[in-house]
């Protein structure tokens, strides 16, 4: 993205991108603050939020961002998917210390074009095929603004009605497209939170669950409590239970394979239970998965959630991912037996569009999150007729500060509606079934797990059942795929096989998009095949 000097666009010597932005409501100086020192002017006393600067450089930041997104599907050349430079790169471009006086925006905004957008990795390009996807949408992005300038910290109800009932009510409405049971809707004796991420999700249901256990069961020692999940579970679980004083000894990771397509078998979970309530341990959390990382396995809810309620444990459902699908009629068989489950969390910045952060929580009992959480300092007591009139999502989350993102949740609702989002996710689906095929039709590749959603684990096939050689070149392909910087895929590990990962998720992805990354992996692979080293 280049800028060239405009003399007439209202900020001195500013920035135009070739759209001819005119505002009108120029400073003369190019700074944000209106502030910087002109020759024969005072310096004015700085005003960091005037709404005719705001104006005008919003319009230039918008601009600035539309083109970026422009140039990525434009110029892809331009744009390396996987960034392509060297730890420790951009402390030789910047300064060694802050300025003390304002720059322009033009100056800055020269900087992030050639000092910052060379060190990202283009997770909004159409051929980011890696790891799952962080969706964007202009209506996402609009709430992200609206938002921004808002600016509201609504950590109970009196400090932003609004910000409190909107959330209340977008949560009801998605858990409705989700066919979540009544219990989890805010009409139920449940409800809805946004958390940052699903890793401050599974956090505070670990930290309820474990203040239920410890209210019914004599515990003498934290030592006592285990809890299960299985080998393809997040590692932000692990990271959970750990914060919760869990011992890393009694987190039970449930062994998978192949065989149930990686999904946890329910009898290992039963064994596991009876085995460990044998010793005199204390079960209280189950975290089963809908489209795990690695490989977007489902765990079978339904037997896993009779088990957790025969034993009274907590079970929790992360759907991170793959829940996003489930607003789809076709989806939702994936996700029956929740109504089993105490608490289930999807991130919606992951495939439903609403940019990072915004990772939805419901639980079945809103008071074991709140008991769990609540801090009551006399500076943010007011006074409510009824115990349940009002939520204070304070004492839903770890933090007191919250964002108002239920504004950008409503916005892509409303703006795209449930049809609209439903189609977008099966074009995803259809376009990995699409490289699926490619994969399928030829020799000398593999498909190594079902396919459920829009991911596919595939590998160069082995040769002669020689697995060592097979990981040893699938690592090497992957590699010289990405240092392309055309595509961007990642990899996982399955059974102890090199697996390759490709998950379409990225809102500019269309068909043509896919076929080229099949033609590079293909193109790529080539050297792998004919070379007798592999």
């Amino acid at each position: 993205m280049e800028y060239r000097n405009n003399t007439e666009n209202g900020i001195g010597k500013g920035i135009s991108n070739g759209h001819g932005i005119g505002n009108g409501h120029g400073n003369g100086n190019g700074y944000v603050n209106g502030n910087g020192k002109v020759k024969g002017e005072k310096v004015k006393k700085m005003k960091p939020m005037d709404s005719e600067v705001l104006r005008e450089q919003g319009h230039i930041m918008v601009d600035f961002i539309a083109d970026y997104y422009k140039n990525l599907e434009d110029s892809p050349q331009d744009f390396p998917v996987l960034s392509q430079v060297q730890p420790g790169y951009l402390r030789d471009m910047l300064p060694d210390s802050a300025p003390d006086q304002p720059e322009p925006l033009k100056e800055l905004l020269h900087d992030v074009s050639k000092k910052i957008i060379p060190g990202l990795t283009h997770w909004q390009s159409p051929s980011y095929f890696a790891y799952y996807a962080s969706s964007t949408s202009v209506a996402g992005f609009l709430g992200e603004m609206l938002s921004a300038g808002l600016s509201v910290v609504g950590f109970t109800w009196l400090t932003s009605p609004a910000a409190t009932e909107l959330e209340v009510i977008v949560l009801d409405w998605l858990a409705k497209l989700l066919q979540l049971p009544h219990h989890f809707l805010s009409t139920g004796n449940g409800g809805g939170v946004i958390q940052g991420t699903g890793c401050e999700a599974v956090l505070v249901v670990v930290l309820a669950a474990r203040d239920r256990i410890m209210k019914k069961v004599v515990i003498t020692s934290l030592s006592q409590l285990v809890v299960y999940a299985s080998d393809q579970t997040h590692s932000s679980f692990q990271k959970a239970c750990l914060i919760g004083g869990i011992h890393e000894e009694n987190i039970r990771l449930l062994k998978t394979d192949s065989s149930t397509n990686y999904g946890m078998r329910p009898k290992s979970l039963e064994e596991a239970i009876s085995s460990d309530l044998a010793k005199g341990f204390i079960p209280f959390f189950i975290c089963a998965t809908v489209g795990t990382t690695s490989s977007a396995a489902v765990d079978p809810l339904v037997p896993l959630g009779k088990i957790a309620k025969s034993y009274g444990i907590w079970m929790h459902v992360d759907a991170a991912y793959a829940g996003n699908a489930c607003i789809c009629p076709e989806f939702q068989k994936h996700i029956d037996g929740v109504e089993n489950a105490d608490s289930f969390n999807i991130n919606a910045h992951k495939w439903l569009f609403a940019n990072q952060t915004c990772s939805p929580l419901w639980v079945k009992d809103r008071y074991s999150l709140i008991n769990a959480l609540k801090t009551n300092p006399e500076y943010l007591e007011y006074k409510v007729s009824k115990r349940d009139e009002v939520v204070n999502y304070k004492d839903w989350q770890i933090s007191l500060s919250r964002r108002f993102r239920s504004l950008k949740l409503w916005m892509v609702l409303r703006l795209y509606g449930a049809e609209n989002l439903r189609n977008f996710i099966r074009d995803h689906v259809n376009l990995a079934k699409h490289f699926e095929d490619y994969v399928a039709q030829d020799a000398h590749f593999e498909v190594v797990t079902t396919r459920y959603f829009s991911l596919v684990c595939f590998r160069l096939a082995p040769v002669d059942g020689d697995e060592d050689k097979c990981n040893e070149r699938n690592r090497e392909l992957l590699a010289t795929v990405n240092s392309t910087g055309k595509i961007f895929i990642s990899h996982t590990v399955l059974s102890g096989k090199f697996i390759l990962r490709f998950a379409v998720g990225a809102p500019l992805t269309e068909e043509k998009h896919v076929t080229e990354a099949w033609r590079i992996i293909e193109k790529n692979a080539s050297k792998f095949i004919h070379n007798k080293k592999y």
